[in-house]
């Protein structure tokens, strides 16, 4: 029997918490009603100083009572309190404190599907897994307040179906789309800690900087079609704000993201997957560009040149983006007048 031992902490769930009062107890109450004994697992909430009502939620759910064996027993949740430093170091914070053998990441303001925990430990465990990923749904509020399941204009399901244990580079190059949310695995925690897999701090775009350094540092790898996750897109997250300080920050993002994508390039065998995310994040500071700053389009242009941009590689890209990517690698200036031109403007 796998969970035979109900003293070992299997999984440490991290879960980052900012300005999600609305969302926060959905959150954590689908993490308290699963199928694993609380004794099995842990639940750390980060209050990355949130100014609403979350801190006050979070002290409120570390006095929490579960039923256990005929008995009630405290749900195994820690709490803390940090100045506000963003995501990455919520992250960090949590990882620094985790005692399970596996971590998931949890965001605030998303939920898992009841009862999925047990069969995701379970396999980890069975097939001696270092990372597992999961399957996951989009869903948004409706006007009566209910969640809905729906497809957003980017394809929620790169879940590969094929369940054969291969390493992580095999894995990002043959089975991986370019949606690499944290929150989409099961990982064991001795590997993040063995090699120094925290997030950077002071960027967006975390996900796509960490999820690849991950996944090279992993030697067994799994998915499963289990739909275990439920991912809110909503006005007002980090995602959801486009102003041009915001956009600011992207475009210097993902230069810094592709630093790092560029250096584990050139030390993998197999690197089409990192050459692919690096075209796919210039393509977006270039549409950022040509949106939000045409009159001195010339500067990004140049910026990245200088970064060596180009030519885009259209590794996994659709009919249309093929086509986008053959004309940039053309002429940026070509491809930024039809865009403003013609798409922007309308």
């Amino acid at each position: 029997m796998l969970f035979g031992d109900f003293n070992m902490l299997k999984l440490s769930i991290i879960v980052p918490i900012y300005n999600v009062e609305p969302y926060l107890r959905k959150c954590v109450e689908s993490l308290l009603t699963q199928d694993l004994d609380p004794a099995e697992y842990e639940i750390i909430l980060v209050d990355d100083g949130s100014p609403d009502g979350c801190p006050a939620i979070c002290d409120e759910y570390a006095q929490t009572l579960l039923p256990s064996g005929g008995s009630r027993k405290r749900a195994n949740i820690k709490v803390i309190h940090q100045p506000n430093a963003g995501l990455s170091a919520a992250r960090n914070s949590g990882l620094r404190v985790a005692e399970g053998k596996y971590v998931q990441f949890v965001d605030s303001d998303d939920y898992l599907q009841p009862n999925v925990l047990r069969d995701l430990v379970e396999q980890m465990e069975r097939e001696d897994l270092d990372v597992l990923r999961f399957d996951y749904q989009n869903v948004r509020i409706t006007q009566a307040g209910d969640y809905e399941v729906f497809q957003p204009y980017k394809h929620p399901h790169q879940v590969d179906t094929r369940t054969d244990v291969i390493d992580g580079e095999t894995y990002l190059n043959e089975r991986m789309g370019y949606a690499c949310y944290a929150v989409m695995f099961l990982i064991r925690r001795e590997m993040l800690l063995s090699n120094h897999l925290t997030f950077v701090e002071g960027i967006l775009f975390e996900d796509t900087e960490w999820t690849p350094r991950m996944l090279l540092a992993a030697k067994r790898v799994n998915g499963t079609t289990i739909m275990s996750y439920n991912y809110l897109t909503r006005n007002g997250s980090i995602t959801q704000m486009p102003t041009w300080q915001h956009t600011q920050k992207c475009i210097e993002s993902f230069f810094i993201v592709n630093r790092t994508l560029k250096n584990l390039s050139s030390r993998t065998i197999q690197n089409d997957w990192l050459r692919g995310c690096i075209s796919d994040n210039y393509y977006s500071i270039l549409n950022n560009a040509i949106r939000y700053d045409y009159d001195h389009f010339c500067h990004w242009v140049q910026r990245l040149k200088q970064d060596s941009a180009f030519p885009f590689y259209p590794f996994r890209c659709n009919r249309n983006t093929r086509i986008k990517y053959f004309i940039i690698n053309v002429s940026p200036k070509l491809y930024a007048f039809i865009m403003h031109s013609f798409i922007y403007k309308q």
